[in-house]
């Protein structure tokens, strides 16, 4: 055999080995929870976590240790990770409007997989259910089918929790059940399981893009109460900065509304706005958060025994953080980093894994998942909005893809590939926490002040300015926040 065989003979294998590599047209698995901080063990260091399926997850792929939602309120993260555009572009900061009717018809993550061949299916809460998705989760423009909503969650607020004081059905904070014992005798996270794998065990050719939305760990803590037993409170303790920062400006301060509005917490007393929550309370609304991660973990576990790993692109994400006493706050509501980090995992089909547990700490936002999951499927890729007119194009993004980074060498530097920022907002209706107009969910028409934040690796700077809710307009930065204004290193 002479040289030039043997030569195209080596060049026929690498290209069938490079082939096998990847997967057309992959299935798409989102698993989105609720107001879910980085609480995983693996990679991201929460030693009170106990998540085995996720540290799995992440352990067979790439997970993102600086990635950061637009808005830590439910239904405008959403809209923006969903639509890949910025809540002012969006025009949604509350719960009340529909992004097709108030700003522009934009294309939506699963639309662009639905219009390129794709089964697009929604099971519990993807979209905010409600007027910001038009009743109807945007189906039909999104998804091959209506959206499934568990019949349960019509309980989810409903006074069911067993008071541990009277024995009395209450609305509480802390609510563990027996599933078996509640409404329907089930819970909303474990009906949407079900269906999740109900779908994925139907017979079809299409390839399908399949978002799941778990509620948990969003309050009230209504989980099984065997989870509890695995978190004991003992091992939990109050953490040092327990209390608001001196110097705090009061428009920064989230007053955890829902949370008070509770009943087990309302017998706290707790003053409003910047009362202490009695310590042993607090280590039990910790112990309560971590037992909802475990449980929701479980049930991803039940999930991906299901999915054809060979063939599946799987994320798993939240729509914002969850503060648990950090600044004092037991809330989101806010600009803080404890309010808008997210995790980000990203595992590719088997086939497609040159690399595994490969943790990117470039700063990254949560608008960027769209592209991304674009290109990790081989569809054709989504232009950039014009940043002067984003309104103007329809299929565009504000986000960009993370696919580059996916791409580097471990022994690249992450300099290489360019500094990378994260911009966050939240409205207020004035400078001072208050009640009526709720100062942590405010609708449009009382907002008066819109917090934005600009996150780099080292730095977070957070400026408060005027908002006008009938133009939408931005004007100065307000008097009452100047002053605290800083651009400072930033200290995990």
């Amino acid at each position: 055999m002479n040289y030039a065989k043997v030569l195209l003979l080596f060049i026929s294998i690498a290209i069938s080995v490079s082939e096998s590599q990847i997967v057309e047209r992959p299935n798409v698995l989102l698993i989105i929870l609720d107001d879910f901080r980085p609480a995983i063990k693996h990679g991201y260091g929460d030693e009170n976590a106990i998540t085995p399926n996720i540290d799995r997850l992440v352990q067979e792929g790439y997970y993102f240790g600086n990635v950061f939602a637009q808005q830590a309120l439910c239904a405008p993260s959403r809209n923006s990770m969903l639509t890949g555009r910025r809540p002012d572009t969006v025009r949604l900061y509350d719960f009340y409007s529909y992004w097709r009717q108030a700003s522009g018809n934009f294309t939506t993550l699963p639309q662009y997989f639905k219009q390129h061949g794709y089964h697009t299916h929604s099971v519990g809460k993807v979209f905010h259910p409600g007027a910001s998705s038009n009743f109807t989760d945007d189906y039909p423009l999104s998804w091959s089918d209506p959206a499934y909503h568990p019949p349960t969650d019509e309980f989810s607020n409903a006074p069911v929790c067993i008071d541990p004081e009277d024995g009395r059905l209450r609305r509480n904070l802390l609510c563990p059940v027996l599933p078996h014992m509640q409404p329907l005798r089930s819970l909303p996270d474990i009906q949407s399981t079900e269906e999740a794998v109900r779908f994925l065990n139907e017979p079809r050719e299409d390839p399908y893009f399949l978002a799941v939305g778990y509620r948990k760990p969003h309050i009230p803590f209504r989980i099984p109460i065997e989870y509890l037993g695995l978190h004991p409170v003992s091992k939990f303790s109050s953490i040092d900065l327990d209390y608001p920062p001196y110097g705090l400006p009061s428009v920064a301060w989230s007053s955890f509304l829902d949370v008070r509005n509770r009943d087990d917490f309302e017998r706290l007393n707790v003053s409003f706005p910047f009362g202490r929550v009695p310590d042993d309370f607090k280590l039990r609304i910790r112990q309560h958060y971590y037992a909802a991660v475990t449980y929701v973990d479980d049930l991803i576990g039940q999930l991906l025994k299901d999915v054809d790993r060979s063939r599946t692109i799987v994320a798993l994400t939240a729509d914002h953080g969850w503060a648990l006493g950090e600044h004092g706050e037991w809330a989101k509501y806010s600009n803080y980093d404890v309010a808008v980090q997210v995790p980000l995992v990203i595992s590719l089909p088997t086939a497609m894994r040159d690399q595994i547990d490969r943790r990117i700490d470039d700063v990254v936002e949560l608008l960027d998942l769209f592209p991304t999951l674009v290109d990790l499927a081989g569809l054709p890729p989504v232009q950039g909005c014009d940043a002067r007119r984003p309104y103007k194009t329809w299929t565009c993004v504000e986000g960009k893809s993370l696919y580059p980074l996916l791409q580097l060498n471990r022994s690249t530097p992450i300099a290489e590939s360019g500094e990378w920022v994260a911009y966050s907002q939240y409205p207020r209706p004035g400078p001072y926490p208050t009640l009526v107009p709720n100062s942590d969910e405010p609708k449009l028409k009382y907002i008066r002040i819109m917090g934005y934040s600009m996150r780099t690796k080292r730095f977070r700077y957070t400026a408060w300015i005027k908002f006008d809710p009938n133009t939408f307009k931005r004007g100065t930065i307000t008097r009452s926040t100047k002053n605290h204004l800083s651009l400072r290193p930033f200290v995990p």
